[in-house]
This record gives structure tokens, sequence and C-alpha cells, in this order.
């Protein structure tokens, strides 16, 4: 092979190799939950609508989240994160790596005020119990009657310290109970068959038959309803209240990518994002009306009544509401 220098190419064969090497596409780096970019999650559809407008390569890297942040720091290669949620936001705006977002909030269809400017809602659900209609046909219709069923109905909830349904669950008791929280649990812990690190074992075990109910979300039936033709799945719906869940996106403040990070939280709530997050993420938009959600989650139960701290409440009862969830539950 000849070797050569660039000293010896003529000037105008020079000019030529310049205009011959493309522009570098920039990469918008974007860390998500493992589930997100699954191949049944919503990433992949996100990654094509959203290249499809930024003239850029969309690149999700899996895995925790905060603690990813805190961990790296100002050295975190990441633009955006996307699938915080309200729980943790507190510790995540005090850790000063997060930017103000400058996104118009004001399509926001939220069942809350809404005005943070750190984080951009893109989702949202209710805590609540799935159960079968046809293996459960009379559930317990307050979280009262709950804790007062017969012992051998079968509980599957997740753990708080691994969980965020877990976690949205110890709060949702907190807030019905209050005070009388680790005597709730005591009442429910007969009923508990298992304690799950995270959602997905607990679920499977009650689709597989090995629990009446389990701690999902209200969203939960919408995906049986499309995806599988199936409307024996519901939640319980409680008159004491659900706790209310949303999923926040936010631009890391050391990013080198910021136009393209802001690009990315006007997409999140712009109609195209919206219309596939349902049935994407099987989660209510958080910035589309009721009448555009897609025709399964129209059919869904929801709460009249919903039940939300916010993240300095929920930072401050944490702590407590965990621990009394393992004090009922050792009883």
């Amino acid at each position: 092979m000849k070797a050569f220098t660039f000293a010896t190419v003529p000037v105008a064969a020079g000019l030529m190799l310049a205009t011959a090497v493309p522009a570098q596409t920039p990469v918008l780096t974007v860390y998500a939950p493992d589930y997100f970019v699954s191949e049944w999650g919503p990433g992949p559809k996100i990654e094509e609508l959203f290249e499809a407008t930024c003239n850029c390569d969309l690149q999700f890297k899996p895995g925790d989240l905060l603690p990813r942040i805190l961990l790296e720091g100002d050295r975190s290669e990441a633009d955006v994160v996307i699938g915080l949620n309200t729980d943790v936001t507190k510790k995540a705006r005090e850790s000063g790596l997060f930017a103000p977002h400058g996104v118009d909030l004001d399509a926001l269809t939220l069942p809350v005020d809404w005005s943070d400017e750190v984080f951009v809602p893109f989702n949202f659900s209710h805590t609540a119990f799935v159960y079968n209609t046809e293996k459960l046909p009379d559930p317990p219709a307050s979280f009262d009657a709950l804790l007062d069923a017969p012992d051998d109905l079968r509980l599957v909830i997740q753990d708080p310290r691994s969980s965020i349904s877990g976690l949205a669950l110890v709060l949702w008791v907190q807030a019905v109970y209050g005070d009388e929280a680790e005597a709730a649990w005591a009442r429910l812990a007969p009923k508990i068959v298992t304690v799950t690190r995270g959602w997905s074992e607990s679920y499977g075990l009650f689709t597989d038959g090995e629990a009446d109910m389990v701690l999902s979300y209200t969203t939960s039936p919408a995906y049986h309803i499309i995806a599988e033709e199936d409307a024996t799945k519901k939640a319980a719906i409680f008159p004491e209240g659900h706790y209310f869940m949303v999923e926040l996106a936010a631009k890391l403040a050391g990013t080198d990518q910021p136009d393209l990070a802001d690009a990315f939280l006007e997409f999140v709530i712009g109609e195209a994002f919206q219309s596939m997050i349902a049935t994407g993420n099987w989660s209510i938009p958080a910035a589309l009306p009721k009448a555009q959600w897609p025709e399964g989650f129209q059919q869904l139960d929801l709460p009249e009544k919903v039940l939300f701290y916010t993240e300095d409440e929920a930072a401050d009862l944490r702590e407590a509401a965990v621990e009394a969830w393992r004090r009922g539950l050792s009883q």
C-alpha cells in the first residue's frame, strides 16, 4: 500500500477530499430504564419518530437512572434522562445536575396542576390492585375492604426498597392511613403470598394464576384489552383514592447538545410522541385529551380521587412509610 502525507496532496485534490467527507451526525444520548429500550418498550418507536425530525442519532443507554447520574456527576455522557418519577425528583433537583427545560406546559392534561421548571411529564398512571374478573368476581370495593378480606385472598406486591411501584404502594398506604399505616400493613400481611424485587416478577405470578390480585397500575388492563383482546383483567378502584404516579424527562446541565436536548423535551409532549406512548408504555399520555386516547384506554376504570405527594412530602415520608411497611409485615 502506498503511503503519503497530506502535505503532498495538491490543493484542488485536498478540497475535493474535504468536500467528500460528510458532516458528522450529532448524537443525543438519553438514559432510560431497561424496560424502556427493550424491543417491547417505547424506546425503538421514540427513536424512529425523533430521528425523523432531528437530523441526529438518538442513542438510548439503559440502566439505573438517578443512581447512575449521581455517580457520574459532571462526567455523565447523558444529554437527557427519561423515566424518572416524582418520588425521586427532590434528590435529582438538589444534585444541581439538571437544567431548566423551557418547555410550554399548557398542553398538559394531568389530573393535578403541574408547573415544574426542570421535569417534563410524559405519561402517568395510578397505583392499583389488578384482578381477574373470572377468578375474583367480587373484589374488595375499598382499601378497608381489602384489609378486612379473608386471609385466603392471595396478593403479590413489590418491595419498596427496590421497586418504584412498591415505593408508590407504601406512600399510598401512608396517604390513606397516616399514623395507622403500620396497623394497616399488619392487617394486610396474612394475604400477601410474596414480595418480589420488581413489578415484572409480581405480574408474572398473577398472570400465571399464582395470585388473586397484584400490585400494578390502573392502566395495566389496557394491555390485555388491546394486545390480547382480553377484558377480564381490571383494576379495583377504591373510594379512598389512588396514588398518582407521573413519569418525567429532564435535560442534564452538562449536555454538549443543548439544542437537541431542548428539542427532545418539546418532542415528548408533542402529538406524535403522545399519540404513541399510551400503547408504547401502557400509561396515560400526559398531554393528550381523553377523547384522543386509544379505544382500550377509554374502557379503563379510573379513580375519581387522586392522591399525590409533592417531592418534598414524598422525600420526608419515604423512610417512615417503608419502615411502617417493614414493621407491619413482620408482626
